[in-house]
């Protein structure tokens, strides 16, 4: 009875998991990666917001009307997210490793678009790379000189 009641919990879980990662396209994974960078240290600045919107716009030639609808659900899903997974994994499943490698540098860029990188924007994207399944040394590479 209770190999049934795990089972049929395991099976909910993945459904929802599934589902979630079908509703979020790529361009909103890579923005919530990129808004939980600019929200780490709890300081908004401007110039950190006209860099999330250069490099979404950069990377996926999208309208600025898109690229602010992307970035205001973007944020919404970086407040409330429970965790990276949903939007790593959506990744992992799309990206070859030197997309994956293109998207750190460009969270590095966006921490440092405010002249500083803040040890809480350091922890956070170390730990997307991780998620990212990058290796120690791709994860250097990454890193602003």
């Amino acid at each position: 009875m209770l190999k049934k009641v795990s089972e049929f919990f395991n099976r909910l879980t993945a459904l929802d998991t599934d589902q979630q990662q079908d509703a979020i396209s790529l361009e909103m994974a890579c923005a919530v990666l990129l808004c939980e960078v600019m929200r780490a240290d709890h300081e908004f600045d401007a110039r950190e917001q006209s860099a999330l919107t250069q490099l979404l716009s950069d990377r996926f030639q999208l309208s600025i009307s898109e690229i602010n609808d992307i970035v205001t659900q973007a944020l919404t899903y970086s407040e409330n997210a429970n965790g990276l997974y949903t939007y790593t994994a959506l990744i992992n499943k799309t990206y070859a490793i030197e997309d994956k490698i293109t998207l750190v540098k460009q969270l590095w860029q966006l921490a440092l678009a405010d002249g500083e990188i803040a040890a809480i924007e350091h922890h956070t994207i170390r730990k997307i790379a991780d998620l990212l399944h990058l290796r120690h040394s791709e994860y250097v590479a990454t890193k602003p000189q």
